[in-house]
């Protein structure tokens, strides 16, 4: 029984030493374009969070027929002003009131009630959004 056994391993069955170099090369590429994406996504995160000097949430909203009472809770910096956009929608999801409230002065806090006048019933006071002037 003549069988000898080899300890090289076959060329093509396993790739060559190029192809491995190769694929070490794209994931350390891959590595590093994945972290810039990620700083990125985190600069730009920071900046729009870090810029936002006003934020304010519905704390609850009564609906008239042609008004919407709706009570605000915002924060500000001290001495920010700006305003915040508030609309109403009725039961078959139509826009039927939308305004911007200001804010003013020194308070951090602001609680107040404020009226959406709308084209008919509201059934919803969703807050669309605040920005510092």
């Amino acid at each position: 029984m003549g069988t000898t056994s080899s300890t090289r391993v076959p060329e093509r069955r396993y790739g060559r030493s190029s192809d491995r170099d190769a694929d070490r090369t794209l994931k350390i590429v891959g590595a590093v374009l994945g972290a810039l994406l990620l700083l990125l996504v985190g600069y730009f995160a920071y900046h729009y969070v870090g810029q936002n000097k006003i934020s304010a949430q519905v704390i609850a909203f009564q609906a008239e027929d042609d008004v919407v009472s709706v009570h605000l809770e915002v924060h500000k910096d001290a001495g920010t002003s700006g305003y915040c956009t508030v609309r109403s929608q009725a039961a078959d999801g139509s826009e039927v009131g939308r305004a911007d409230f200001r804010f003013t002065g020194s308070a951090t806090r602001v609680d107040k009630v404020v009226t959406l006048r709308t084209t008919a019933r509201g059934t919803t006071a969703e807050l669309l959004g605040c920005h510092a002037d």
